[in-house]
């Protein structure tokens, strides 16, 4: 894995979720990207149904990548992450004492995977109950793991595409110990998409019927 950046695309104006994702996909062909099949990312909240003496309760978010199908990641609000092996759905579910799982807050991103010389393009469409929210786009520059020696590079790529739309740095990486020169993992990834999905869990995009 190496460093990548998940943004939202705007609805394009007057048009639908759809419509605006198929945009995005003809500008990438029109670069040479080719597409090499499907991806998904989802996430479950899961609600502390007690408080630890002394200690504020957090919301548990448990995601899935089909970059990574045999693993599972843990995300706690605010921290730790973990990641398991995908048992860590079982497990959850054994622990139905200690966390609520809050299905109607399920969210899930769906959609194209292309590929372009070193880069990786993920477009997808961020559903909630089977309704379209909006629509992300994750980059991935595959060769390095340090974003402080590729950032400019993505983003520079990223507006041949996707012009003002282009996200600055990601939080995630600036948060880290060793800022921009600390390598990055899928833990950050799925952090971005977290961040994304409780954006866009809390507005209503306009076109936001799946069409």
């Amino acid at each position: 894995m190496g460093v990548t950046c998940v943004c939202q695309v705007p609805v394009a104006e007057g048009k639908s979720v759809q419509q605006s994702v198929d945009i995005v996909h003809k500008k990438l062909e029109q670069l040479g990207a080719v597409k090499q099949g499907s991806f998904w990312v989802d996430c479950e909240t899961y609600h502390p149904t007690g408080n630890v003496s002394g200690q504020p309760s957090k919301l548990l978010y448990v995601m899935h990548n089909s970059e990574t199908p045999l693993s599972c990641m843990g995300l706690f609000e605010g921290g730790p992450c973990l990641i398991a092996d995908a048992n860590f759905d079982v497990l959850m579910v054994k622990l139905k004492s200690h966390f609520q799982n809050a299905k109607a807050h399920k969210v899930e991103c769906r959609g194209s995977r292309y590929r372009y010389c070193d880069f990786l393009i993920k477009v997808g469409t961020v559903t909630m109950s089977s309704s379209a929210r909006g629509i992300s786009v994750e980059v991935e520059y595959c060769p390095c793991v340090v974003p402080g020696e590729c950032w400019n590079l993505t983003k520079e790529f990223m507006q041949s595409f996707l012009g003002p739309s282009v996200p600055e740095l990601p939080s995630v990486f600036a948060a880290k110990p060793e800022g921009l020169f600390a390598p990055s993992d899928c833990i950050d990834t799925m952090t971005q998409y977290l961040e994304l999905f409780n954006k866009l869990r809390k507005m209503q995009m306009p076109g936001s019927n799946v069409r």
